[in-house]
């Protein structure tokens, strides 16, 4: 068999065309609470709190975190090679932003996204009561279903803390 750029099997040793394989990528993003931001989890702001999360763009840890998942899936290396301090054009940057340029540059490299599912980590905000929105919003800028789903540490660590968030998200591409 004979592979790709990407690794995925395209013919095999007669010349018979085969599917492409799916690939998979984790992408994982922490921040840490600061006073005086918005605070932006999965695409949306969140009202009613007197911090958000510090970072170089809007610190955005579910976007963030699907960036770099997607990133991983194509083999393109992670958030900080593509949006990092390095590149002040990005600073202050909306995490659905950088999520709808991560989709473009995995599909400019020749893949599809199948998936994005992402689970956020931390006591606060309740991502459930937005889940719909968030995933709404976040499918139509990937091209493709996310799905988001939180979890708590019952108090344990920095998240439990309500010191910050963290996110760990998974990508499908083909």
């Amino acid at each position: 068999m004979s592979s790709d750029a990407k690794g995925a099997d395209t013919k095999s040793s007669e010349g018979v065309s085969l599917p492409r394989l799916p690939r998979t990528g984790i992408g994982v993003d922490t921040h840490a609470f600061a006073e005086g931001r918005e605070l932006w989890v999965a695409g949306l702001r969140w009202e009613g709190y007197s911090f958000g999360l510090d970072g170089h763009s809007d610190a955005d840890v579910v976007a963030h975190a699907a960036c770099n998942a997607l990133f991983s899936a194509a083999g393109l290396g992670d958030l900080g090679a593509h949006f990092g301090t390095d590149r002040p054009e990005w600073a202050g940057a909306s995490g659905v932003k950088l999520l709808a340029e991560a989709a473009r540059i995995v599909r400019e490299a020749g893949f599809e996204i199948g998936n994005v599912a992402v689970q956020v980590v931390g006591a606060m905000p309740k991502v459930g009561k937005r889940r719909a929105e968030a995933q709404e919003l976040l499918s139509a800028t990937v091209g493709a279903p996310v799905s988001v789903a939180g979890a708590t540490t019952d108090g344990l660590g920095f998240p439990g803390r309500e010191e910050g968030l963290t996110a760990v998200a998974t990508a499908l591409v083909y």
